[in-house]
Formats: structure tokens, sequence, C-alpha cells
């Protein structure tokens, strides 16, 4: 169980490197091809019934994905995940479902505009405190002022 995991270790750290060359590509499909022998352990010792997981499958894709593209950089495939999630899962759940690609595109669209309005208004000092606390400010200055008009008004 410790060389699977070594194996797998290996062939993640290599992967993260900033460089890779063919002498790393070859050190990258040894450590996966070990990880592939090794991993059965836990299929014989009744820890996993299988390992049919698609993020251990795209493994096998890494080494072609590096030669055509380059380095991954410490790129993370949860990364496109997480992205999926925010611009097609959440859209789609706040549509009507009835020809939804537009509905989800236009909700893209606002959130996005969103997102940068409270940027610009962040930016411009618009976004500190609340809108209760700018509503006693403004009273108490014109209680302030009310107060200082009639005193001026008042004779001693």
């Amino acid at each position: 169980m410790i060389r699977t995991l070594r194996a797998f270790f290996e062939f993640c750290y290599i992967a993260r490197r900033d460089v890779i060359d063919t002498k790393s590509l070859a050190e990258l499909e040894e450590a996966l091809d070990r990880f592939h022998q090794c991993r059965t352990i836990f299929v014989e010792t009744g820890v996993r019934k299988g390992f049919n997981v698609p993020r251990q499958h795209f493994l096998r894709h890494y080494a072609a994905l590096i030669r055509a593209y380059g380095a991954p950089n410490g790129l993370c495939s949860s990364i496109t995940e997480s992205k999926h999630i925010k611009a097609v899962k959440k859209p789609w759940r706040r549509s009507s479902r009835y020809k939804a690609l537009g509905q989800m595109l236009l909700t893209n669209q606002r959130l996005d505009k969103l997102a940068a309005s409270h940027v610009d208004f962040a930016r411009r000092g618009m976004l500190v405190g609340t809108c209760l606390s700018y509503a006693l400010y403004t009273f108490e200055g014109k209680l302030l002022l009310s107060c200082i008009r009639l005193s001026a008004n008042y004779t001693y």
C-alpha cells in the first residue's frame, strides 16, 4: 500500500513541475505504471472493491496532454469543476428549464455585471457601513444644522 501511495505521489510531484522534459515524462509514465501495478493490493485485501475512478483514468492522458500543451504548472482539474458549478449548474437551477441556455447566459451576464459593480463600488468607498448607518449619519448632520440655525436665531 505504501508503494502505491509513493508511486502516486511521485506522479503528482512530477506533473506539478514547472518544466517537464522527455526524461521527466518517462519518469511520469513509469510512476503511473507502478501505481497501477501496486494498487491491486487494495482490492486483494478487501479495502476497495474496484478502481473505476474517473480522475484516476484521466491520469493516463497526462503525458500526452503535456506533450501537446506543455507543463500544467500545478493546474488542478478541480478548478474546472468549480467553474462548471458556478457557470453551469447554479444558473441551470435558477432557470425555468425551458430553453434554459438563453436564461443561463443571461444569468451569467448579470452576475458578471454585479461582480464588476461590486468591485467599482468598493473602490469608490460606497460599501462602507450600512444603509441604516448612512441614514443616521445624514439625520444627525441635519439635526446638527437645525440646532445651529436655532441657536443663531435665539437672542440671549
